[in-house]
Parts: structure tokens; C-alpha cells; sequence
């Protein structure tokens, strides 16, 4: 999938007007059949089925909020065929409006900026709960799993479960991650995925939970592990690039500790620097020359030492970056050449001919909206706020993970909240 994308400068884009907030629409017969059968296909490849648990044979009539993991883009596609042939609102990134607005509205799609504070959401999924009698399908993670394991999840979003006062259904898939990781360039492979539906919070008990015990519901709901997973049940992945990208996730080596000279390729992962190597094997485990047997383990690691140089003062991602704006829902706005710099008191963003000179301090978020291939371009580091999002590229030749952005956000946001 690509995205319309516009040369401009920033003086252009920052003179064009702000798309106005609209109310979310609920979608009619047409528009959710056609999310159902738009995603027919991948689900027949995938022997797709879903079970209801905890007595539950179907959704409740009354609107209710779901939650769900997020793995890949099936996951919507799932979503669709459980719900189906109920009305329900998606709560979207904006950057997925850009060029088809029209449609993504028809179809129910809230949009909003990923990690950036967004006070009209909850607004606007009372809107489509109450008025439009929808229910309402919610991402909490924002972003899809890189490590295969939950991503942090906001802090006191228990007190948006209260305000809107519904019963609160979870989706869980297994084996979305395992089919397409993020990190393996939108190659898809042979494995049978499946859900589980169950009643998270009735809406009695919401009134009566306190947001933090909410909060702890929520973390041991989203807690899992896909690696572990697929070894357990023994989900034996042939295919041979299944280690391509895997430098995405593994960007620093154990052995020598040089960064962004991994590369994953084929079935291995090796360190261009010192020449140690890593075999991905069928049921998801590292076998190699040292260092760790799993990937989850690697990316723990490469986190505490991310953690440590935060600790020190030494946390420091300094380089060129291409950058993207996102203003309205047209375009994305290409502006040309920029530079940023992230450490442990957040990051700083320049470029615009001198004109951009965006910070976001540690303390904004408690986590970064970091993506792969985004939308075929490239890599990518996403800051910003609620009138302009900079999609940030950085140049390959300064070797930089976008993972290490993400994890360096999440780690330094811990630290200011702290102090």
C-alpha cells in the first residue's frame, strides 16, 4: 500500500488550513460488507476460526467498546468477520485518511495521531456509541508488535473505559504475528491463524474497579508472547527469508556491540562488524555463536542497555533525516532534508529551510509512533502533535534502527515521569 505524497515547502504547508474535526458516521449495509469481504481471502488461507469465551456465543446487542492486539493488518480483517453483521467505529491512524477520506469515513473510521494527546477522541467514540449506536474497535497499542509482545500500554487508560461507560470486549488473535511480522518486508507466511472473543469488563464492573486496578486487567490481558508462542505449539515456519528485516529488531550485536551493522537475510542474522552469526530456525528460536536463543531476549537486552546509557547521559541518536508532514488529509507533504536528535530529555527536530524547529520532551509520551517500509518509503520516526505530524526518515548511510527511537522514547519517558 502506498500514500499520496507531495513536494512543498514547509512555509506552504504550514499555511494550509487544518481539516476540520468531524463527527464519526455510522457505516451502512454496503461499507460493512465490504469489510467483510474485502478480507475473505486471507482468511480462507489462514483456515481462519474464532471461539467465544466464558459462555459468551456472539457480541452483546448493546454498543460496546473491543479491544484487540495488533499484529499485522489482518487483524482488522478479523475484526470485520466477528462483528459482521453489527455497525461498529474504527479508531484509526490519520495518516490512513490521506487520499480516501471520503471512504474511511463511510466506512467508520475515527482518525487520530498516534502518542499524541487527542482530548476529542473519547468524544468522538461517545458519539459513535451513544448516537450512532455503533460499537467501537480500539488498538490500544497504537502500533503494531515488533518483538512480538504487547506494546506498552498508556498509563490510567482505565479512566477513558469509565468515561465511556460500556462493556469492554477483548479480541485476541493467535498466530498474526507469526504469519506477518512487521519486521519481514510484508512477506507473508503459511500459518493458520485463529481468535478468542471474550467479555473483558461487563459494564457493572467497571463502575465499581479503580482506574489503576483497571490498568493492571488491561497489562495482564495484553501480555504475550508470540515467539514463545509459536515454540510451544510448535508452528514450524519453512519459509526461507524468514530472518530478512530481522536487523530491524536486532540492531545491536551481542558479541562485538557495534549498532546497525546486523543484517538479517534468508534464515540468518549476522554482524557485519565482527562477523558473528544467528540462525532463525523453523519453531522461532536463535541458535548461534553466543548471546541469546530468542528474539524477545536480544530486544530485552538491547532495552536495558538503552536503559543504562539514558542512566549515564550517553543515549544519543543524532542524524539526517528526509521529512513528511501531515497537515490535512490530501497529501503528505514532502519538505525536504532536516535533522534530528534524540537523548534522554526527549527530541529535537529541525529543517524547513529553518523555519521547523520542533521539540518533544521525554515527558510527552510514554512511547513513539516508529515504523517499518512505512507505506513502501522507508523506515521511519513519527513526531509531532495535533496540527502537524513529521514523518522522519533517516538517511541509511547513518545506520540508524527506528526500533532504538521507539525504545529510547519509552525508556526516558519512565525517567521524567520518575522525576
Amino acid at each position: 500500500m502506498k500514500i499520496k505524497v507531495k513536494k512543498m515547502s514547509y512555509k506552504e504547508v504550514e499555511a494550509l488550513p487544518a481539516p476540520s474535526r468531524k463527527l464519526p458516521k455510522k457505516p451502512g449495509k454496503v461499507f460493512r460488507f465490504l469489510m467483510k469481504a474485502l478480507g475473505a481471502g486471507d482468511l480462507k488461507e489462514t483456515s481462519f476460526v474464532n471461539t467465544f469465551t466464558g459462555g459468551l456465543d456472539g457480541l452483546p446487542e448493546e454498543p460496546s467498546l473491543i479491544l484487540m492486539n495488533h499484529s499485522s493488518f489482518i487483524d482488522l480483517e478479523i475484526a470485520a468477520n466477528i462483528i459482521y453483521p453489527s455497525p461498529f467505529a474504527i479508531v484509526c491512524t490519520s495518516d490512513g485518511f490521506v487520499g480516501k477520506e471520503w471512504l474511511m469515513r463511510n466506512l467508520g473510521c475515527i482518525p487520530t495521531n498516534k502518542f499524541v494527546t487527542d482530548v476529542g477522541l473519547i468524544g468522538d467514540m461517545k458519539y459513535a456509541l451513544e448516537k450512532n449506536r455503533t460499537h467501537v474497535l480500539l488498538y490500544p497499542e497504537a502500533s503494531y508488535s515488533f518483538d512480538g509482545r504487547a506494546t506498552p500500554l498508556p498509563r490510567r487508560l482505565g479512566v477513558m473505559l469509565k468515561k465511556l461507560g460500556v462493556p469492554v470486549m477483548m479480541i485476541r488473535t493467535y498466530g498474526a504475528f507469526t504469519r506477518d511480522p512487521l519486521y519481514n518486508m510484508l512477506q507473508k507466511r503459511k500459518v493458520n491463524v485463529r481468535s478468542e472473543t471474550s467479555l473483558l469488563f461487563p459494564r457493572e464492573q467497571l463502575k465499581d474497579m479503580s482506574v489503576d486496578g483497571i490498568d493492571k486487567a488491561l497489562d495482564e490481558a495484553f501480555s504475550f508472547d508470540n515467539f514463545k508462542w509459536q515454540k510451544e505449539n510448535g508452528i514450524e515456519i519453512r519459509e526461507e527469508f524468514r530472518a530478512d528485516g530481522l536487523e530491524r529488531i536486532l540492531f545491536r550485536c551481542p558479541c562485538c556491540e557495534t549498532e546497525g551493522f546486523m543484517k538479517g537475510s534468508g534464515t540468518k542474522i549476522s554482524c557485519e562488524s565482527c562477523g558473528a552469526s544467528w540462525e532463525l530456525d523453523e519453531f522461532g528460536e536463535l541458535k548461534g555463536e553466543g548471546g541469546f536463543d530468542s528474539v524477545p531476549a536480544w530486544y530485552d537486552w538491547e532495552r536495558s542497555e538503552i536503559a543504562r546509557e539514558i542512566d549515564e547521559g550517553r543515549f544519543l541518536i543524532d542524524c539526517d533525516v528526509n521529512i513528511l508532514v501531515l497537515r490535512d488529509f490530501k497529501a503528505v507533504y514532502d519538505i525536504g532534508k532536516g535533522h534530528l536528535t534524540q537523548d534522554g530529555s526527549g527530541i529535537h527536530l529541525t529543517g524547513g529551510a529553518g523555519l521547523l524547529d520542533f521539540t518533544r520532551p521525554a515527558s510527552a509520551s510514554y512511547s513513539l509512533y516508529s515504523d517499518y517500509f512505512w507505506y513502501e518509503i522507508g523506515d521511519m520516526i513519527c513526531i509531532g502533535n495535533k496540527e502537524f505530524l513529521y514523518y522522519c526518515f533517516p538517511d541509511p548511510e547513518a545506520r540508524v534502527p527506528v526500533a532504538k527511537a521507539r525504545i529510547g522514547a519509552e525508556e526516558a519517558y519512565k525517567r521524567a515521569k520518575a522525576r
